[in-house]
């Protein structure tokens, strides 16, 4: 789940609509957020993103 969110943060998405596209609550988001940052040992989303496309991740998918 954590993949999903993060490949999400990377396409630019904010909670809310992370939320929306997977089912959860805006704070169930946020937790998988924080725990995100937390393992890629980052401080914010910026950086966040920077992470997961070095990774491959947020390219638009078929």
């Amino acid at each position: 789940r954590e993949r999903e969110i993060l490949n999400l943060i990377a396409r630019g998405h904010p909670n809310p609509s992370i939320a929306r596209q997977l089912s959860l609550s805006t704070k169930t988001v946020g937790n998988y957020v924080s725990n995100i940052f937390t393992k890629l040992q980052v401080a914010d989303r910026a950086q966040a993103m920077i992470r997961a496309r070095e990774a491959g991740l947020g390219r638009e998918g078929p």
